[in-house]
């Protein structure tokens, strides 16, 4: 299959005041159309995707200079969904809102609120109804008016209980409220129909075995109704902890890029600090892109913002160290964007990680990095993991719905125990590289002990040793309570 890239050029462009010594620059990814698991997964590029350049007007053949547009890929759909209702019509939306029945949301439902309004799900326009749920359930795919398919690996839907069922009764819009009683929006020409837990939870994760975090926390206690509709959402989604100045919206990521006159952006998803590693591999993609003949490749580093399980970093602790990663210069900062993507995390490996790469397309990456064992997460309660860690990467090469994304597979990097440093991975002498897993890491940090020089930025690591002796002290002063 050819690879077919539009240029659309944005005829407006906003200048987002991003500091650079923190982290507020998206990172990009990069996606291959076919699956390349044993050779240069760059190299079927080369001749099918060439940076695209524009002469300025009335600009000579020698020292001008080229204007390149970075919106190399055509969100899905067409265009980028927008559900926040203009400032104009805010009063008159919320009088209306007002008086409709009600339905409050959970903190994860506002996030999925957030995901849907800003357009990451395109063309998804609300809380999905009946058919739009069985077509993801069961296809991981959306079919569009026009014929053509797009990704939707997740449902992405809205729970009531009996009780608000009843409430609504014969009604065909709703008022939608956050968990502290603040009006979000309404849900219009809604549909409800049967939440089938069971049957969403074995399609989605494969298992419907006791302790997956998501279904614990967002399925299990939830109503046995789901209810969808168009969105219109009052306001643009804030959670006031310091950070919405990273929650860059597709449309502000694709500004940002034509700002920067991107001609490729590869995104790198992640829920976990950056070690060396992860900057190794994301340094050495975008090397290989300029030898491929890219003038100007930008990074899009993404961290994900939404619901994660409890031994997670938690964001901000995050963010703080990736900025630590772009103060100590591991990691380029007029070369990399750091935003933060507000999906929850749901932890459902093969099925989860198309929808991750699904989302990018529409802020814009044209690439896309997958790493081992994408989304997965141990067996909640065998000791091994709950997906085969190739599959990610095998999964997206074929997805219904995501050819026009190029997949990169993730290099293997590991400490080097000769060098010091970290380092891809040589079979040839595998005795000298040391695996430092998450938990591995995590532990170090818990315990004070220094990981291996050069595995993490000195500065991103006191971040995470502050993070965990904070815990300590907590939980002391928890039990000295306890004990009074």
């Amino acid at each position: 299959m050819s690879l077919t890239l539009k240029l659309h050029v944005t005829t407006t462009t906003s200048h987002l005041s991003l500091n650079t010594t923190s982290f507020q620059r998206p990172i990009t990814t990069l996606r291959t159309t076919k699956p390349i698991y044993h050779s240069n997964p760059l190299s079927s590029l080369v001749y099918r995707h060439k940076p695209t350049t524009t002469m300025p007007h009335g600009s000579g053949s020698g020292s001008a200079s080229l204007t390149i547009k970075s919106s190399l890929i055509d969100p899905d759909g067409g265009t980028i969904v927008d559900l926040v209702v203009p400032e104009s019509e805010r009063r008159s939306k919320a009088a209306e809102a007002e008086a409709l029945p009600k339905v409050k949301l959970t903190r994860i439902d506002v996030e999925w609120v957030h995901v849907i309004s800003e357009g990451w799900a395109s063309p998804l326009r609300g809380f999905m109804r009946e058919e739009e749920y069985l077509q993801s359930l069961h296809f991981n795919s959306l079919r569009v008016k026009d014929g053509s398919v797009v990704n939707m690996s997740l449902p992405i839907v809205l729970a009531i209980d009996d009780e608000t069922k009843e409430r609504i009764g014969k009604e065909t819009n709703v008022g939608l409220v956050g968990p502290n009683g603040d009006l979000i929006g309404m849900l219009r020409s809604i549909e409800i129909y049967k939440h089938n837990k069971e049957e969403r939870i074995a399609r989605t994760w494969g298992t419907t075995a006791p302790g997956l975090p998501y279904v614990e926390k967002a399925i299990t206690p939830a109503g046995n109704w789901l209810i969808g509709g168009d969105l219109e959402v009052l306001d643009r989604i804030k959670y006031n902890d310091g950070l919405d100045n990273y929650r860059l919206s597709p449309k502000q990521l694709r500004n940002e890029f034509d700002r920067r006159q991107a001609d490729a952006v590869f995104a790198f998803q992640l829920r976990n600090p950056v070690h060396n590693g992860h900057a190794l591999l994301m340094n050495d993609t975008r090397r290989r892109l300029l030898e491929m003949g890219y003038k100007n490749p930008i990074l899009l580093l993404h961290p994900l913002g939404g619901f994660t399980k409890k031994d997670d970093v938690p964001l901000d602790v995050r963010m703080e160290q990736h900025s630590k990663v772009l103060e100590d210069g591991v990691l380029d900062p007029e070369t990399t964007i750091v935003g933060i993507f507000p999906s929850p995390m749901h932890y459902a490996g093969p099925t989860e990680v198309q929808w991750h790469a699904k989302a990018r397309i529409n802020a814009g990456a044209n690439f896309y990095i997958v790493g081992r064992d994408p989304a997965g997460m141990g067996h909640p309660t065998e000791k091994r993991d709950l997906y085969d860690p190739d599959h990610g990467k095998k999964v997206l090469s074929m997805a219904p719905g995501l050819e026009k994304l190029n997949i990169l597979p993730f290099r293997v990097a590991a400490y080097d125990t000769v060098e010091k440093k970290m380092a891809f991975f040589d079979p040839s002498r595998a005795k000298d590289f040391l695996f430092i897993s998450g938990t591995k890491m995590r532990n170090y940090a818990k315990t004070g002990e220094n990981p291996p020089d050069g595995f993490m930025c000195p500065g991103g690591w006191q971040v995470l040793v502050n993070y965990y002796e904070s815990l300590q002290t907590e939980e002391s002063s928890l039990q000295q309570a306890v004990k009074c």
